[in-house]
């Protein structure tokens, strides 16, 4: 009993100290995720807090369960109709793009640190992938607004990168451990994995959807244990099937966040705290298995390597497929340069560790170094380099209402934002004399980024944004007084 109530104290405090840390951090600009992991470097067996841990395994399994919270959060908090015009761009960034980094930084890790090619490679496949919760973390705490999607094409090729990653890395390992083995033909068990992974994150977001909107009002707190429930076990449900659990969760978390359902906002900020919590805890785990005192060892050969996959490898994979997709070269540097490595490489360099291959301390040291090269550099730079390169957005994203919207309120009754157009016949006019439809309720007024409480005598101008509750024929008829143009009746929410 005494030693469960020390390691829940220990516990208690090393994730009190990242918090702290990470406070005073963005004051100086220092990412957080960098101080997440010093905090267990020195709380490990080689710094003052002198925890002994070296169970690869468990670190690997920590954070493939963070990873999957991280990824279901991030899903479910991206807007997917701002998003989707950037899909393509992203799908083409995590699959392409992490074979054309794997392939430069490969070779450049065997060069530096003298490795076998296929062991180089290994190593290059490892890092290949963006970290979701590195680029989350960073583009939302930083509250960086960027032009033409730019945040949405980097959250969406950070959040899809992750299954390429893993198959390049479980390929070259399996080429290495079996020699009579070749990637090319491990390219089907990729396809399956995309294709399973895929389909079970749709399958389990509609029914899952479909169950939130059916649990009562009065059981509010159930809705985050079934949400946490869902990302765990659509995770679980896709490995079991042979498909990628990362892309199941993430693809889940998509097309449950671009639907309506109960109790949404609590629902996100839950998981807000949830992938918070987990970037934490797996980062410390991590930050516990390393040994600073084997990092000098490494310096040289490390910052070559990531130099390579900084200045090289990123900027030609996004060169290769962005440039001819349209997007501005301003645009594509700037994506080049948030290429931000963190755990995910991580977690993936403890593959070799659990398989034992030779040289898998030399690796997994190697990848740590990268890591702090990654989020040292690019981390703190990520402002000054979009300000330089002009792609900063000049107008920030609205803030969100401070009401939930629930989905249908009792019947067909939704809550809806419409906008004053410039020649919307109630610009100028006050709302007791617009004869507002009956079934329909002007809840908030949005204007200059600030949201108002309505009454009667309040006089709309063009570009507010009216907040509504509306049946949908009331809904048709305010769009025509509001917006000034007709607009279809939407069909009636989820049930």
């Amino acid at each position: 009993m005494h030693e469960l109530g020390a390691g829940m104290a220990v516990a208690a405090a090393l994730v009190l100290a990242a918090v702290v840390a990470s406070r005073v951090g963005a004051r100086f600009g220092v990412p957080a995720l960098l101080l997440f992991l010093g905090v267990g470097m020195l709380a490990g067996s080689d710094g003052p807090g002198g925890i002994a841990f070296d169970d690869a395994r468990l670190a690997q399994d920590v954070g493939v369960i963070a990873l999957a919270l991280i990824l279901f959060a991030g899903g479910l908090s991206t807007d997917w109709g701002a998003a989707r015009s950037q899909a393509g761009r992203a799908l083409g960034l995590a699959t392409a793009g992490v074979v054309v980094t794997a392939a430069v930084a490969g070779v450049a890790a065997a060069w530096a640190l003298d490795l076998p090619i296929e062991v180089g490679l290994l190593l290059g496949a490892v890092v290949a992938s963006t970290d979701a919760a590195a680029v989350f973390a960073e583009l939302r705490s930083r509250a960086l607004h960027l032009r033409g999607g730019l945040d949405h094409l980097l959250e969406l090729e950070s959040g899809g990168n992750d299954p390429m990653a893993v198959f390049l890395t479980v390929a070259l390992l399996t080429v290495i451990t079996e020699p009579d083995r070749s990637v090319v033909g491990l390219l089907p068990t990729l396809l399956v994995e995309v294709a399973v992974g895929a389909a079970v994150g749709l399958v389990v977001a509609a029914a899952a959807v479909r169950g939130l909107n059916r649990l009562r009002h009065s059981q509010e707190g159930l809705f985050p244990v079934v949400t946490v429930a869902v990302a765990v076990g659509t995770y679980g449900t896709a490995v079991v099937l042979h498909g990628s659990g990362f892309l199941a969760v993430y693809v889940a978390g998509l097309a449950i966040g671009r639907r309506d359902f109960l109790h949404r906002r609590s629902v996100l900020r839950f998981h807000d705290g949830m992938a918070w919590l987990a970037q934490i805890a797996m980062f410390l785990v991590l930050g516990l298995l390393v040994f600073p005192s084997e990092l000098p060892d490494v310096v040289g050969p490390g910052l070559l390597v990531a130099a390579a996959l900084i200045l090289v490898a990123r900027p030609l994979a996004a060169a290769v497929t962005l440039l001819p997709t349209g997007l501005p070269l301003r645009d594509t540097v700037l994506v080049a340069w948030v290429g931000l490595r963190g755990a995910v490489p991580i977690v993936l360099a403890t593959f070799p560790l659990v398989e034992g291959i030779p040289e898998a301390a030399l690796l997994f040291d190697a990848v740590f170094f990268v890591v702090l090269a990654s989020v040292l550099v690019q981390g703190t730079t990520i402002g000054v380099v979009a300000r330089a390169l002009g792609v900063e957005s000049p107008t920030p994203p609205p803030p969100p209402p401070p009401i939930e919207a629930v989905g249908a309120i009792g019947d067909d009754t939704e809550l809806h934002e419409v906008v004053v157009g410039p020649g919307s016949p109630a610009a100028g006019r006050r709302l007791v004399d617009l004869g507002l439809p009956a079934g329909a309720l002007v809840v908030l007024v949005r204007r200059d980024g600030r949201y108002v409480v309505p009454t009667g005598a309040t006089d709309l101008r063009a570009g507010d944004a009216a907040l509504v509750l509306a049946d949908p024929a009331a809904l048709a008829r305010l769009h025509e007084l509001l917006a000034g143009a007709p607009r279809e009746a939407p069909r009636p929410g989820p049930p």
